[in-house]
């Protein structure tokens, strides 16, 4: 399993785990629903990836990327740390992980 896959996998759990917390503590409908999507194609990107298909990493920048801007423009706004302010930083890590990940692989994997 390669770096990209295990990004994936464990970002899209933080992002599902994240979305169902902020419905239990503040029951936010939105955050389950955009936490759940968003975990849910994480993971549907490492499935891709672990199978080779290229598609897995586009998907997986895109959704992260997305997240990225998102929670750093609410950490921004909001100017609190928990959550948006995680969030941010762990999105931004995925993503530059992500790209590095997306460089380092040989063409043709």
């Amino acid at each position: 399993m390669d770096l990209a896959t295990l990004i994936c996998i464990f970002y899209g759990a933080l992002v599902l785990f994240g979305g169902i917390l902020g419905y239990r503590k503040a029951g936010s409908k939105p955050s389950l629903l955009a936490g759940t999507l968003s975990g849910i194609a994480m993971l549907i990107a490492a499935l891709l990836l672990f199978r080779g298909h290229p598609n897995g990493l586009r998907l997986a920048l895109g959704v992260t990327a997305l997240l990225s801007v998102f929670f750093g423009m609410r950490w921004l706004k909001g100017r609190k740390f928990m959550p948006a302010g995680l969030l941010a930083l762990s999105s931004a890590l995925a993503l530059a992980l992500l790209i590095w990940s997306g460089w380092a692989t040989p063409p043709g994997r």
